[in-house]
């Protein structure tokens, strides 16, 4: 790369916040490695990463990408590929017009037509692939980048092992940067200082199990005098959970958000997280060496958030607690966990030694490399 022409980076991928928060930790930690840098994000038009990428700062270009239609034969599929073809000649023309050095993807819709347009141009790639089971676009892209970082270990099942740097997942800073102590942070949602708390979260826009384990128990949760709860609902539970809350006598002991903005604040409160198993909410709660219990999420590919799960658990790490048996056993388990001090040190022990710090510096140093090269 010519000394006097500034690094451009292309960062590709999206759709939910755990793609979206390590791709924005990426750009961030170039930015601050080389503050010339200028940076072109590519998302899908209707997706998440539309609003989320510009609110962080950067510009984003959308595409009319989407994913397949099931079943595969299914005609509308047609319609799919159309779009896809489309959005790579897209890509194409942003590519002949930025002149990124090298280009990123993170996973997502937005990601295969974009690392397959760089490759036909010879633009050196590089995949960030956050789950412990890898993603349909991030595997069918592996042989066209040439670096894959990964946050787990075996990932040679999916990528070329010599392709391969263990980085983990970048997270988003302000979760490490805050210096508010727990009490401060349980009074900054109207609780009491010293009674010990658990988070509940769902993801931003809710989680149906979770929130019904909630409901089905809040009988328990009032009678709990030391014990007390933070709920986030999500935006698409928000108001039948207001309802039906409306219509049962009062829980004192349970602050119930449907989205909490300062998370920092929540993690801070907490002496147990109870979550989904995403990537990015576990590489968090790593680095944080939170106590957890993970409700994996049945309705993702492949199942990865199970796997993300079991590969915390095996390691007494994290409780796992299966979808199906959360109505029944989650509140309890909570609640017995969050009062036993030997358990509580031993997960936070155990889950902070699986942490990677300074993931996204790591990947921007790489991204530097490859961009050096071209």
């Amino acid at each position: 790369m010519e000394e006097n022409r500034p690094l451009r980076v292309m960062v590709s991928g999206g759709g939910t916040g755990g793609h979206i928060f390590p791709a924005v930790s990426i750009a961030n930690a170039i930015r601050k490695q080389h503050p010339e840098a200028e940076i072109l994000f590519v998302g899908a038009l209707g997706r998440m990463e539309m609003q989320r990428v510009p609110a962080a700062g950067y510009k984003i270009e959308g595409l009319p990408v989407r994913g397949l239609v099931r079943p595969l034969w299914s005609l509308k599929n047609i319609g799919v590929m159309l779009d896809f073809l489309k959005s790579k000649q897209m890509v194409k023309k942003l590519i002949r017009s930025f002149k990124p050095q090298v280009v990123v993807g993170v996973g997502g819709y937005a990601s295969a037509p974009t690392l397959n347009a760089a490759y036909s141009l010879g633009i050196p790639c590089l995949i960030q692939e956050q789950n412990s089971y890898a993603g349909v676009t991030n595997k069918s892209l592996a042989k066209k980048a040439q670096k894959v970082c990964v946050a787990y270990s075996g990932m040679e099942r999916f990528f070329p092992a010599e392709k391969i740097i263990m980085t983990g997942n970048p997270v988003r800073q302000n979760l490490l940067d805050t210096t508010i102590t727990k009490e401060e942070a349980r009074q900054s949602f109207g609780l009491e200082a010293n009674k010990r708390t658990v988070l509940i979260i769902g993801g931003s826009l809710g989680a149906r199990t979770m929130n019904e384990s909630v409901m089905s128990h809040l009988e328990d949760i009032r009678r709990c005098e030391d014990v007390q709860f933070i709920w986030q609902t999500g935006k698409y539970y928000s108001e039948s959970i207001s309802e039906a809350l409306c219509e049962v006598e009062e829980v004192p002991n349970l602050k119930v958000m449907d989205f909490i903005s300062s998370m920092d604040n929540a993690y801070a409160a907490a002496d147990v997280v109870v979550s989904r198993a995403g990537a990015s909410s576990i590489s968090e709660l790593c680095l944080l060496g939170k106590p957890c219990i993970l409700v994996p999420s049945p309705n993702v590919a492949e199942d990865h958030q199970t796997k993300n799960a079991l590969a915390l658990s095996t390691k007494d790490a994290a409780i796992f607690v299966a979808d199906k048996d959360a109505k029944e056993q989650l509140v309890g388990m909570a609640l017995e966990v969050v009062r036993d001090d030997a358990k509580l040190a031993s997960l936070s022990k155990n889950v902070k030694q699986l942490a990677f710090q300074n993931s996204a510096d790591v990947i921007a140093e790489e991204v530097y490399k490859l961009a050096k090269k071209n």
